[in-house]
């Protein structure tokens, strides 16, 4: 049997020797101070990790569905269990952000929009994710990008999905608000096979694509050529949000949703052209529990960084990495984007560093 684990473990891992000889199972470990506290993200890192396939995503969380083998790998790679910051930061950087870096380690920050007129009728803000997925697809740095879709059958639910073309990654352009467990993707890149993919998520699955790298689980992190990560307050339930305010409060059906965006307070554009107000204050009722043990507002451990922060039309871009800055600069030069510097007297910067510094404070 033991056997067997390694060789399991070995085509995971870079080498049989990341098995621990300790065994520790799911339900004392993440089960017990992750899911059953209420600090589970619901990334679905532990979900895609297991090599025993004992974990399913379900209701936003994992659930064991057979015996744990007790190889200890889902809490290796679950943010919210013995998370360690600065050692993260060591592990993507090198070095721990300084004083001076309030919102994490950073090459470069500025504005940035997408020059393809399709792209920014589709996408949100300034376009700028989508059109580096489009650029790095097009020149062929990727073959496909794990990012979040619509649900055929949910409406205006997002769901994981890979994206394969231009079309898929416009398709999947805009913001949903609620959350889209993109780690789940990662097991269809690997099922096709994928040498090339760009992962996008929310800070908490920047955090869960570190810890599996560090853990150096090759199979799934191996092929990540860049990591986008948006910036984030909260997400909200499904049940709350669009079913409870927007479908039932606001007469809306969710089949008619257009857009949603962030301003302030909640903007809701529908297919006809209407648009809808919610309050910021009466939407956080309907936070997801996870939401509350976050400290990371702008996706600190992401190659790029990017968010809206009340800018219309243009995107506010962090880069972070060499790596980051590498594409960023290409799709800048071949004219996919273009950029503006950042007024650091102005309101989104100073809405970075308030966003940023009241995640770390949370308790």
């Amino acid at each position: 049997m033991l056997k067997t684990r390694r060789r399991i473990i070995f085509f995971l891992f870079e080498g049989a020797e990341h098995l621990s000889s300790e065994k520790i199972g799911f339900e004392e470990s993440l089960k017990s101070h992750v899911v059953d506290a209420g600090k589970c993200a619901g990334c679905a890192a532990c979900v895609v990790s297991c090599p025993f396939f004992c974990l399913e995503y379900s209701d936003g969380k994992p659930k064991l569905i057979k015996e744990c083998e007790s190889c200890g790998i889902c809490l290796r790679v679950c943010p919210r269990y013995q998370w360690n910051t600065q050692e993260m930061e060591k592990h993507v950087f090198g070095r721990q952000h300084s004083g001076n870096e309030p919102f994490g380690v950073f090459r470069r920050v500025v504005l940035a929009r997408a020059v393809d007129e399709e792209i920014l009728e589709r996408c949100q803000d300034g376009g700028l994710v989508s059109a580096l997925l489009a650029f790095a697809l097009e020149h062929n740095v990727i073959e496909a990008a794990v990012v979040s879709g619509v649900s055929s059958e949910k409406p205006f639910h997002p769901v994981p999905r890979l994206a394969t073309t231009r079309e898929q990654i416009l398709e999947c352009s805009g913001t949903r608000y609620t959350y889209s467990p993109n780690m789940l993707a990662l097991q269809e890149a690997a099922k096709q096979k994928k040498k090339a993919v760009a992962f996008v998520g929310t800070p908490c699955q920047i955090q869960a694509l570190r810890k599996m790298e560090a853990a150096r689980l090759k199979k799934y992190v191996a092929p990540i050529k860049f990591a986008i990560g948006l910036m984030c307050t909260e997400s909200f339930t499904y049940e709350g949000l669009i079913e409870e305010h927007i479908k039932n409060r606001l007469g809306i059906s969710p089949e008619q949703i257009k857009k949603m965006n962030i301003k302030g307070k909640i903007i809701v554009e529908t297919l006809s052209g209407e648009e809808k107000i919610i309050p910021l204050k009466e939407a956080k009722a309907y936070t997801r529990q996870g939401c509350h043990h976050c400290r990371d507002f702008s996706s600190e451990l992401a190659d790029i960084s990017a968010g809206g922060l009340g800018l219309t039309n243009w995107t506010f871009a962090v880069i972070r990495t060499e790596k980051g800055e590498k594409i960023f600069e290409s799709a800048e030069k071949n004219g996919a984007i273009t950029t503006k510097p950042v007024d650091k007297e102005g309101k989104a910067w100073r809405l970075l560093h308030l966003l940023s510094s009241k995640k770390r404070g949370v308790k």
